[in-house]
């Protein structure tokens, strides 16, 4: 099941991602600062997750071109 679709244009950014990740794995230091492990831990598998997704297997995909208007056929004035 994936909970990402890194094909999407919102992660095309690489800020984008990076920030994502950084919130996830950032949360996850508050709530273990805090005393909570338990959402620590899940915080941090959120952010793995979110790394791997939008990092190690992300592979960018080109905007589709617009097709080309087919060109009118030259005629002979003559």
């Amino acid at each position: 099941m994936q909970l990402i679709d890194p094909n999407h244009p919102a992660y095309r950014r690489v800020w984008v991602r990076a920030l994502i990740v950084g919130l996830c794995l950032g949360w996850a230091a508050l709530e273990f600062i805090t005393g909570d492990p338990f959402w620590g831990v899940l915080s941090a598998g959120a952010g793995v997750y979110a790394f791997y997704m939008l990092f190690w297997t992300f592979k960018p995909q080109t905007p589709a071109e617009p097709a080309e208007a087919p060109k009118p056929e030259e005629t002979d004035p003559e």
